[in-house]
């Protein structure tokens, strides 16, 4: 299902976004008609907007749209796009109108099984933005999986640990819970999480990772997955802390869209 302003999206339309590739968006899950951490996504869409258009989404506005699209029981996965179907090319200048596309797809059976993923050296355009913009992204992790792994991790130079695609990542390092320094999103699952657990922020880096018990990725679609390996560096994917991470995470209450 795919609609654009709250009636069906049209051809032209999403050639505009395939196109132009410009513009942002918020993945969220919905149970029963709830989402976790619903206000930060609208927020995310709205600081985005500003970022990438200059102007303010209208938030009721976007909660009506989700509602049209988000079942009152069961669980799914939405996708929010904010982009201008009059976005040129040549003239992204012009791309003020930004508008609010809404698409669904089936959630996935939590908790999704461990990741294996390689490091490797990339920084996203505006870390800070969820952009559409996923060229670089998907071609790490193409080349990742190719090489026998799941997904790329994301360092700088030095080997400094930021995030990985489409997901944060967080380590145990026996002690504490550790969210990496680093120009990342600030993910919504990851945010909520820290609400609930006491943890550290701190450059971490690739020479690091033997000391850690575990590690971790976090989005709103796979909750708490636990990673099994960071190029040769095995973790524990059965860690307890695991566990008491997931039942944090799913004991925050649902808002209601």
């Amino acid at each position: 299902m795919a609609e654009l302003n709250g009636r069906p999206v049209t051809l032209e339309e999403l050639q505009t976004l395939a196109l132009t590739n410009y513009g942002s968006f918020t993945s969220l899950r919905v149970d029963d008609g709830r989402v976790r951490g619903l206000d930060m996504h609208l927020e995310r869409l709205v600081r985005d907007s500003r970022i990438l258009f200059g102007v303010d989404l209208d938030v009721d506005r976007v909660r009506e749209l989700i509602r049209r699209v988000a079942p009152a029981d069961g669980s799914t996965t939405i996708r929010v796009t904010v982009f201008d179907p009059a976005t040129d090319l040549g003239h992204p200048d012009r791309a003020t109108a930004p508008q609010i596309l809404v698409t669904q797809r089936p959630a996935g059976v939590l908790p999704l099984p461990p990741l294996s993923v390689r490091s490797t050296v990339y920084e996203r355009d505006l870390p800070e933005v969820k952009s559409v913009g996923l060229f670089g992204t998907l071609h790490h992790r193409r080349a990742a999986q190719l090489d026998g792994y799941d997904d790329a991790l994301f360092v700088d130079a030095e080997g400094v640990i930021s995030e990985g695609g489409t997901w944060n990542i967080g380590f145990y390092d026996g002690d504490h819970v550790i969210w990496p320094q680093a120009k990342a999103l600030p993910g919504v699952t990851m945010l909520l999480l820290q609400d609930a657990h006491e943890h550290r922020v701190a450059r971490t880096t690739l020479a690091e990772l033997g000391a850690m018990h575990a590690a971790f990725a976090t989005n709103a679609a796979v909750g708490v997955r636990a990673i099994a390996g960071i190029d040769d560096v095995h973790f524990a994917a059965d860690h307890p802390v695991l566990d008491i991470l997931r039942k944090e995470y799913m004991d925050v209450p649902g808002e209601p869209i």
